[in-house]
């Protein structure tokens, strides 16, 4: 059976507090740039998702475009079922 040396604990424990301050050092300096980065792409994404003019602004100037709403194919039913009264009891 092996034995781990006071220096390999030492080596070891060293080795993960440095991959740990190097990873905190490494999130703050660069985390909000990177935040920044993939705020900005989520931004543009929704903007292009719910901007109605979007569409539009890939046209060419003068051209005419119509755009119709689809037809409902559902109508309300006004047949909804039968009205039951019923009261209370204490």
């Amino acid at each position: 059976m092996d034995t781990a040396s006071f220096e390999s604990i030492l080596k070891t424990i060293l080795i993960i507090l440095l991959i740990y301050f190097g990873f905190k050092i490494f999130i703050k300096w660069f985390g909000p740039v990177i935040l920044r980065y993939f705020l900005k792409k989520i931004g543009n994404k929704f903007q292009q998702q719910f901007d109605p003019q979007a569409k539009t602004k890939t046209k060419k100037k003068g051209e005419v475009v119509i755009e119709k709403k689809p037809k409902s194919g559902r109508k309300p039913d006004k047949n909804v079922g039968e009205y039951i009264d019923y009261e209370e009891i204490d």
